[in-house]
């Protein structure tokens, strides 16, 4: 009778011993998942930007204001910063394959290229990494290198746009925006 009591117990603790960490593994992955995002979800967050927006930009809050439309037939999310002025850029925000990627038409010439980056991003953030671009060299020329874009509700949104040059980072370029009531 003690062999069987101690072979259930033996079997017992064994079983436990195999099940808790399973089940603190289940318990993580929900998390986990809820805080991953990917392309379409993002852009179907960059689609809600759609409008007219003003606030301040850069380190001595200059007025600033962007504008977001949707074009292409739903397939592209055009970004329109400083529209009318010397200083007038656009970005292009579109999904190819599994992968959500913006290219900005600079001011200074330049076209750089970025990437979603699907780990760091979240449904109230989103990040884009550098990920090449055109008319310039990335290790020695100014360029906007990254970005983070904070949504902070249906109308108040942020975005940060790191500036590299001589392959560092000298900078970046915030935005604090509020959505233009319609009219």
């Amino acid at each position: 009778m003690k062999k069987i009591t101690l072979c259930w117990f033996a079997a017992a603790a064994l079983l436990a011993a195999l099940t808790v960490p399973a089940l603190r593994a289940q318990a993580r992955e929900p998390e986990h998942i809820s805080e991953m995002i990917n392309a379409r979800t993002a852009f179907h967050m960059l689609k809600s930007l759609a409008g007219s927006w003003t606030g301040t930009a850069g380190t001595d809050n200059a007025p600033a204001t962007v504008t977001y439309r949707i074009t292409a037939n739903g397939h592209v999310v055009t970004e329109v910063l400083f529209a009318g002025t010397d200083h007038e850029m656009m970005t292009l925000y579109y999904i190819q394959g599994s992968d959500l990627l913006a290219t900005h038409y600079c001011s200074m010439g330049n076209r750089p290229q970025f990437k979603l980056d699907s780990g760091k991003s979240s449904l109230k953030e989103l990040v884009f990494n550098f990920d090449g671009g055109n008319g310039f060299d990335p290790g020695k020329d100014g360029h906007v290198h990254d970005a983070k874009l904070d949504f902070n509700g249906r109308d108040k949104f942020d975005a940060s746009w790191s500036f590299y040059s001589g392959g560092e980072k000298r900078g970046s370029n915030d935005f604090h925006l509020t959505r233009v009531a319609a009219k």
